[in-house]
């Protein structure tokens, strides 16, 4: 009786053990598609409040249709403006959300490819508080060391030795380092980036032709 109730022990523990693995899950991605192709993205533990909204969002399919409705090339492009669904050739674009906004989680460099929370900027927005759905994917340019300096100088940085080797051979905007909240990065389809980055733009950095996007929570 003894061994069939500390085998029955092994058991449930062995199930719990079980359970706790399968809710921590491992890390989160999300696709974003467009017609010039797919980015698998991985969104950040480190910051919860970012990630959990972008989830949310995207399990009500509120990206859908949306577009990348600023481009700039060498820069960023940046997408999620539900007022962008539908928009109308020449309509400005960039100020629409969902109604509110996210506590800024600012920490992470913005190497290429990673995604960030757009936000209003100026003394209006004191707290660095994200917009509520709109962000941006970072593709940038390389720095040397010496062109990083200046940047870790102006903003009081201290970059190390892995994130300068990064700035230098994948490059990123660091000028926008502490300034806004970076929570996720592509980790396949970087070069899609590139391809909708390179887009003829009308003035105000919006495509000639739209970039729609889907985007839709991974498995």
């Amino acid at each position: 009786m003894k061994v069939i109730n500390t085998l029955r022990g092994l058991i449930l523990a062995f199930a719990a053990i079980m359970i706790i693995g399968c809710q921590s899950g491992g890390p989160t991605y999300v696709m974003i598609e467009t017609d010039y192709g797919n980015m698998k993205v991985e969104l950040y533990d480190s910051t919860p409040l970012h990630k959990e909204n972008f989830i949310k969002l995207t399990k009500e399919a509120f990206y859908d249709d949306l577009l990348f409705h600023r481009v700039i090339k060498g820069f960023m492009i940046q997408g999620g403006d539900p007022n962008s669904k539908g928009a109308q050739k020449g309509t400005s674009l960039g100020s629409g959300g969902p109604g509110y906004k996210i506590d800024a989680e600012i920490g992470a460099p913005h190497f290429k490819g990673t995604l960030a929370a757009a936000r209003q900027g100026g003394p209006g927005n004191p707290a660095k508080q994200s917009s509520g759905s709109q962000f941006y994917l970072v593709q940038g340019k390389t720095y040397t060391p010496d062109q990083l300096k200046g940047t870790a100088l102006s903003k009081k940085i201290t970059y190390n030795d892995d994130q300068i080797k990064k700035y230098g051979t994948l490059g990123g905007t660091p000028q926008l380092d502490m300034d806004y909240t970076v929570f996720g990065e592509v980790v396949e389809g970087l070069d899609v980036i590139d391809k909708i980055a390179a887009v003829q733009t009308a003035p105000g950095d919006r495509p000639v032709e739209d970039v729609k996007m889907k985007v839709r929570i991974l498995k």
